[in-house]
């Protein structure tokens, strides 16, 4: 069982930056792939970014094509926590952020993620 708690949201202008973090709960974090997905009022949820578990002394990210070159995703194990920079944000990443975790290869498929957070809001104004 793996417990997720996303923090970071919030609401910044246009061109600005936010960074969440997902703090996850259990000693098996380093064998879950991470993915952050995200959800706007009236739409459904969508990917937009993910990282597998260590394969050798490398890790492999994948993003949407709408947050590509514009978000990072990271994770550091010690900490048991999955990490989501986003920078020169638009009114239309404004959603509910929530991060996923699942065994295996990291997918952009929803229903293949196990786990889930609560969510964070993340509101950019024009």
């Amino acid at each position: 069982q793996v417990q997720l708690v996303e923090s970071g949201g919030g609401l910044v202008q246009a061109g600005g930056s936010l960074r969440l973090s997902c703090a996850a709960s259990g000693r098996t974090f380093s064998t879950y792939a991470m993915g952050w997905f995200r959800q706007a009022p009236g739409k459904e949820r969508e990917f937009a970014a993910a990282i597998s578990r260590r394969a050798g002394k490398t890790y492999y990210a994948d993003y949407a094509d709408s947050v590509k070159g514009r978000f990072t995703i990271s994770r550091d194990n010690a900490e048991n926590t999955v990490y989501l920079q986003m920078s020169s944000l638009k009114p239309e990443d404004t959603a509910v952020y929530y991060c996923a975790a699942k065994a295996g290869w990291a997918t952009k498929n929803g229903n293949d993620y196990d786990y889930w957070g609560q969510g964070t809001q993340v509101t950019v104004s024009s």
